[in-house]
């Protein structure tokens, strides 16, 4: 198989690693609104929402994680994905620099690369999408040696 081949099976895998870990940043809005009141006032310094604001942004939050896993309408929900990351990997920057304090915070880089990765190549994501990409794929050109 080469690279073309390979592609889009391994897109499909990086949209299921982003998915499951942006799941749970969902279901922590749904579950433990508590909780995401607390993250939401220390890293993104908004105050004042009740449960049921909390429970509202899990449940927008969950339609666009659906639609992003399932591969429908990718400009848009892996645009947003990657938007959502993006602010939630800047908004704890300070943990970067004091960095022993708790390592886990480094693993939103990774997951920002990835996140990236789909957006920059989704038309080439196509494996158990339901956004199909209309007319042929994009030629290219892969040196093999």
């Amino acid at each position: 198989m080469n690279v073309l081949q390979r592609l889009p099976l391994a897109l499909l895998f990086l949209r299921l690693g982003v998915f499951i870990v942006m799941l749970m940043w969902t279901m922590d809005k749904l579950v433990k609104p508590e909780h995401a009141a607390k993250v939401f006032k220390k890293y993104y310094f908004i105050g004042g929402f009740d449960q049921t604001m909390f429970y509202v942004i899990g449940i927008v939050e969950l339609v666009i994680i659906l639609a992003f896993v399932a591969g429908f309408m990718k400009r848009w929900t892996y645009g947003i994905v990657l938007l959502l990351h993006v602010v939630s990997t800047l908004s704890t920057f300070g943990n970067y620099l004091n960095p022993w304090s708790n390592l886990l915070y480094f693993a939103a880089w990774p997951m920002l690369a990835a996140c990236f990765a789909l957006y920059y190549l989704r038309d080439a994501d196509t494996l158990l999408v339901l956004d199909k990409r209309l007319g042929p794929p994009p030629q290219a050109t892969v040196a093999t040696n």
